[in-house]
């Protein structure tokens, strides 16, 4: 028997990173000496001081259901960080805490899309944004942006992808694929394009705020144009920030209509996010800073070495990251499409001939690159380089 789907489903994918993360574990498991290079996942432990509190939290009973929008301590917790870290205000009725960032955008997707409104999304995206709009029954619309321009959006390219139908603009910066991030005079010169545009509302996913070591201080869109604020949505999340991936604790902060509305299709979804991993998030917010610190150091050390043996490898150019924990090579030299040597082809090889696993360009948006995530070790890298080395 054949079982009718919705045309919604449909038309979405399953999420490549973790469909090549998946078959890396097989292959390990298996007993290959896998090198996994494709999980945007942190290597670092959930600090003791987080995993503490969440125990603490089990034996205090706090196991109920909680407010559908957060716990009000992780709430005020959260309107304390904006105001510190990022200097923007915000009313514990203009924060949603929800099941981690993604969830977050995937509420204001459905609270705020028309069927076929168009979305803007710079490409290279996160591959979640175009499936999360079609979900929504929006229409995702990809601007194409390349290595000459670090791979960010520029105000004219910006100006010609709206029209009357655009709602949305999702920036992430820094961003997941390219680690890289506007700075203040990129993102000042976009917000001028958006205010004459008032139909336009802004995503602003800053999940990698806290893993940044160019640009900095980290700025966002609202500190350089203020006056978006009644039409910005800020996103972001401890899962990258604290190694946190699995306790999926994410928010958002914005218009308080905007967060109602969020709000209100959560309470139909997931209601509120899980109670202990709530407390534990309250922990990070509030706790010893040092093991953000820490992390980023580590990132930043293990990016000077990939990106500087990259770029040392016939075929292969990378630009260096202003943060995450992602490098983004370009290794559409290396491809030869006449013997069926695409991105996808090439991810194939590294993974069945060198037991590398990395993700794909196309995944992106961007077909003659490839992603590589450097949250392992230093030796795990360095042997990754010697085989990509001996190989080409």
């Amino acid at each position: 028997m054949t079982f009718p789907l919705a045309e919604r489903v449909q038309r979405i994918k399953p999420s490549p990173t973790l469909a090549i993360s998946a078959r890396a574990d097989a292959l390990e498991a298996s007993g290959k000496p896998i090198i996994n290079l494709s999980v945007g996942e942190p290597d670092f432990d959930t600090p003791d001081f987080i995993k503490d509190a969440a125990i603490q939290a089990i034996r205090d009973g706090r196991t109920r259901y909680t407010a559908v929008d957060g716990i009000q301590p992780l709430k005020q917790a959260i309107v304390r960080k904006f105001s510190k870290d990022n200097h923007l205000d915000y009313a514990l009725n203009q924060v949603l805490v929800s099941c981690g960032a993604k969830h977050s955008i995937f509420n204001a997707l459905i609270a705020i899309l028309q069927p076929q409104d168009e979305v803007i999304i710079p490409a290279p995206y996160w591959v979640s944004y175009p499936d999360m709009v079609l979900l929504a029954e929006g229409q995702p619309v990809i601007v194409k942006t390349d290595f000459s321009q670090h791979f960010k959006l520029t105000p004219a390219q910006l100006e010609a992808a709206i029209t009357p139908k655009t709602r949305i603009l999702i920036l992430n910066s820094p961003s997941n694929p390219t680690g890289q991030a506007y700075h203040r005079d990129e993102l000042q010169a976009l917000g001028d394009v958006l205010l004459r545009h008032p139909q336009v509302m802004v995503i602003s996913d800053d999940i990698y705020e806290q893993h940044l070591w160019n640009h900095t201080p980290y700025v966002n869109l609202l500190n350089v144009t203020p006056a978006l604020y009644d039409r910005c949505l800020v996103v972001n999340g401890v899962s990258k920030t604290y190694a946190m991936t699995g306790w999926r604790i994410g928010y958002a902060a914005g218009p308080a209509p905007l967060i109602a509305a969020m709000k209100k299709a959560q309470s139909q979804s997931t209601s509120n996010p899980c109670s202990i991993a709530q407390y534990a998030a309250l922990a990070a917010l509030e706790g010893d800073q040092g093991c953000v610190a820490n992390m980023t150091a580590a990132y930043r050390q293990r990016h000077d070495f990939l990106v500087g043996e990259l770029n040392t490898l016939p075929g292969v150019e990378c630009l260096p990251s202003d943060g995450t924990f992602y490098a983004f090579p370009r290794v559409q030299a290396l491809f030869n499409p006449e013997r069926g040597m695409t991105d996808l082809a090439f991810a194939e090889c590294l993974l069945d001939k060198l037991d590398i696993a990395i993700v794909p360009g196309s995944a992106f948006g961007a077909p003659e690159h490839i992603r590589i995530c450097y949250t392992t070790s230093m030796e795990q890298l360095v042997e990754a380089v010697k085989r990509l080395r001996q190989w080409l």
